[in-house]
């Protein structure tokens, strides 16, 4: 999402977490515009980088067949619901960053287990938009000492 754009600078230089956290800080109708245009496909290229997952599991979580994997690479360009999804991993992504202060400790949070979630990942309970919004509740109420 062209994060380095996205930089903000603090007193003490550039915040690294803001390339984490680019799409928090992006306009609603910036957004919008993005997803009903469909991402680039180095969007989620860049998105399994951060998540340290292959481009085909990054896809699943995304949605997004292998076949139609294939279709959309040479393309160079997600649809908009496939957009969407991506969106929402993002977002998820951006705010365990903010929460943990750490990419990497991020990363590793999204994928472990979570009582609070029925045992599952929260990138695997964020596999629908009702899964993806109580996830980010999760985050919320751990973020306000809320331990769930």
């Amino acid at each position: 999402m062209a994060q380095a754009a996205m930089r903000k600078e603090t007193s003490g230089g550039i915040d690294p977490l803001a390339d984490y956290l680019g799409v928090l800080q992006m306009p609603t109708e910036h957004l919008v515009e993005r997803v009903r245009a469909g991402f680039p496909f180095p969007e989620l290229e860049a998105l399994r980088v951060r998540l340290g997952m292959t481009l085909h599991e990054a896809a699943g979580l995304a949605g997004i067949p292998g076949r139609t994997l294939a279709r959309r690479r040479q393309a160079g360009r997600l649809d908009p619901s496939e957009s969407e999804r991506v969106l929402r991993i993002e977002r998820l992504f951006a705010l365990a960053t903010q929460m943990l202060r750490d990419g990497d400790r991020a990363r590793d949070w999204l994928k472990s287990p979570k009582a609070a979630l029925a045992g599952q990942t929260p990138l695997d309970y964020a596999d629908t938009e009702v899964g993806a919004r109580e996830v980010e509740h999760l985050i919320g109420r751990l973020r306000h000492g809320v331990f769930s």
